[in-house]
């Protein structure tokens, strides 16, 4: 029987430009099967969730454009679980505002918030890093997230800095550190006490609100004044009219970086955000040349390190390519260096300011 105090905030509302021509506005990645599993990132997210946490209990934040395609991929999920945003603000505003909606139907809860974009093997590991979360959240005033292990010294990613000192799993944060330049990421692993920032966020609802309270008065204020109205039929109007005025800003500066209650697990599980083709690449199986295909048949010559994916099955001849993103998308072919993935962005606004908003 799973705890009935069990809540989840899976967050949905992203666009994730950089796996274009995949990922679009309308058709954002998460509501894509990226690992040619059979399942949608948001649906392989979903269930991994409801291992520990009542189906009931899980809320899906996203934007107001993709509550149809929520509601497709996740026919379980009833309207009462999909939290919409009419407007973009980061992740401070919706996690408060879901926060404050989850509060008010049971005071007692203790949450995950989690993306619903990420890769993560080891499910089992991964609901016994929540519940221990859960239970520490349960009894102590915590703002608590989950760390991962650096494998390299990734530049990407944002740092958590933890008291070296003690010998608990759940250790207190020193300090939360941005993206770092090679160099000072080589400093992080070296000195053992820096893990990866995951973005994944555990918390009792009295704890969270408190600490929005505390460092964001201006913001809970805005929507402290719903609170009459979050879980009626008059929630929607008070949301459009309100969420508009709230500050863009992330949870991460608006209440993780200046709490003292900050803890961190180190996670147990392999992880990878799935933020751009490369890191598809990097957790797909690949082929004797090293090519991970997804929904392709392929015909490879002279061609290795290659990330090949096409909508149906498509046959692709590839000879004398190394180390390329090949993408496939009715109107829209992508052959571009993986070196350069980061570039998809820029790409992207140029093939809209030249062919049309329609394919981006």
């Amino acid at each position: 029987m799973k705890n009935k105090n069990y809540y989840a905030i899976l967050m949905a509302g992203g666009v994730g430009s950089r796996f274009w021509p995949v990922s679009t506005q309308d058709f954002p990645k998460q509501f894509h099967d990226m690992l040619g599993t059979g399942d949608t990132l948001i649906q392989k997210t979903f269930h991994r969730l409801a291992k520990l946490i009542p189906e009931e209990n899980i809320f899906i934040l996203t934007n107001e454009r993709y509550n149809d395609l929520v509601l497709e991929q996740l026919p379980s999920v009833t309207k009462r679980q999909v939290v919409l945003e009419p407007a973009m603000r980061n992740t401070a505003p919706c996690i408060l505002y879901a926060s404050l909606k989850i509060q008010k139907e049971n005071p007692d809860a203790v949450m995950i918030v989690a993306p619903s974009d990420h890769w993560i093997e080891d499910e089992n590991a991964f609901s016994e890093n929540v519940q221990q979360a859960f239970n520490f959240c349960s009894k102590n005033n915590a703002l608590m997230t989950l760390g991962i292990q650096p494998t390299f010294p990734n530049t990407g990613y944002g740092y958590i800095e933890y008291d070296k000192t003690s010998a608990e799993a759940i250790k207190a944060v020193s300090q939360f550190k941005e993206k770092p330049v090679y160099e000072v990421a080589k400093q992080y692993i070296a000195q053992g006490n820096f893990l990866w920032n995951a973005g994944i966020f555990m918390w009792s609802v009295q704890s969270v609100v408190e600490a929005f309270k505390n460092n964001q008065p201006k913001l809970f204020t805005l929507f402290e004044n719903g609170i009459e109205v979050y879980n009626t039929d008059l929630e929607e109007d008070f949301i459009r009219d309100h969420y508009g005025k709230a500050e863009n800003i992330s949870v991460d500066y608006a209440i993780m970086e200046k709490s003292t209650n900050v803890y961190v697990i180190a996670a147990e599980f392999d992880w990878n955000d799935l933020g751009t083709w490369g890191s598809l690449y990097d957790k797909l199986d690949k082929d004797d040349s090293k090519n991970a295909v997804v929904n392709a048949r392929t015909l490879t010559e002279d061609a290795s390190g290659n990330m090949i994916r096409t909508q149906d099955d498509k046959i692709v001849v590839v000879d004398g390519l190394q180390d390329y993103i090949i993408v496939d998308k009715k109107e829209v072919l992508l052959i571009f260096p993986k070196t350069k993935e980061q570039d998809i962005k820029k790409v992207l606004q140029n093939v809209k300011d030249k062919f049309g908003k329609h394919y981006g």
